[in-house]
């Protein structure tokens, strides 16, 4: 099935009859796109699912954005478009900077948040934000984010598909994404957040590890936590059924 267009947004809409609930909202991470979420969670039974890639990214036009803020502004232009007054987001790293800045930010349009291999801050070496600004080391890039991505469990043919997959982003988009993640730090606001919340994290998360996810399990409200063994940064990759298995109890609560 295509994705449809709206507010510069490309979206799958799985509605089945009698879903009930909030919607839920699937938000990628940094050069990502809607497929870095489980298919059992974009096609969730009994809960209308919207998997998004942002703008630049995937079926999305370009071009991206380089603010969490101006992500999270295009989200709720797909949301007013589609008649949505609220949701459930769920967003995975720099996704998850999204969701925190939706709840912060527009409160009424959240009812939950699932926060996967994220944080309140998230600060890019400055070497791999130089790097990414080069588009002749493109492959570089993503060798290393593939390398730093995973947990020990991964294949290096697995790891290759995951930095063909990234490669392959139009130019500018994952620098545009590092630098709006490099920006994003709510680590001060999260006291502000209303919206219950769920966190997961893999236990060998590297680039967002579990210390992220404990600051944002204790700060927010009524905030459970997974910690998946063995998993790395993506863990919803690694570790789809246990990751489905969660959001689905939390959407149920929610």
């Amino acid at each position: 099935m295509g994705l449809s267009i709206a507010a510069g947004v490309a979206f799958r809409d799985h509605a089945p009859d009698g879903a009930r609930g909030p919607p839920l909202l699937l938000v990628h991470g940094a050069g990502g796109t809607h497929l870095h979420w489980p298919i059992a969670l974009r096609e969730l039974p009994g809960r209308r699912v919207l998997s998004v890639d942002l703008p630049g990214h995937g079926a999305a036009p370009p071009p991206g954005e380089r603010s969490i803020a101006g992500y999270a502004g295009c989200l709720l232009g797909l949301l007013d478009a589609l008649g949505i007054p609220r949701v459930v987001v769920a967003g995975h790293s720099m996704g998850g900077a999204i969701a925190l800045t939706l709840a912060i930010e527009a409160p009424g349009r959240v009812a939950g948040l699932f926060l996967v291999g994220t944080g309140a801050r998230l600060r890019i070496t400055p070497a791999l934000l130089e790097a990414s600004a080069d588009p002749a080391r493109a492959a570089e890039v993503s060798g290393t984010m593939a390398a730093f991505s995973f947990g020990p469990g991964v294949t290096g043919e697995e790891r290759q598909v995951h930095a063909r997959a990234l490669a392959a982003q139009p130019v500018g988009i994952l620098h545009g994404d590092f630098t709006a993640c490099d920006a994003f730090d709510a680590m001060e606001r999260l006291g502000s957040v209303r919206a219950p919340a769920f966190v997961v994290v893999g236990q060998e998360d590297r680039l967002t590890p579990p210390r992220y996810a404990a600051f944002l399990r204790e700060r927010l409200p009524g905030a459970g936590m997974l910690v998946v063994p063995g998993a790395g940064h993506m863990v919803a990759i690694e570790a789809p059924d246990a990751v489905t298995g969660v959001a689905a109890a939390f959407l149920e609560g929610a």
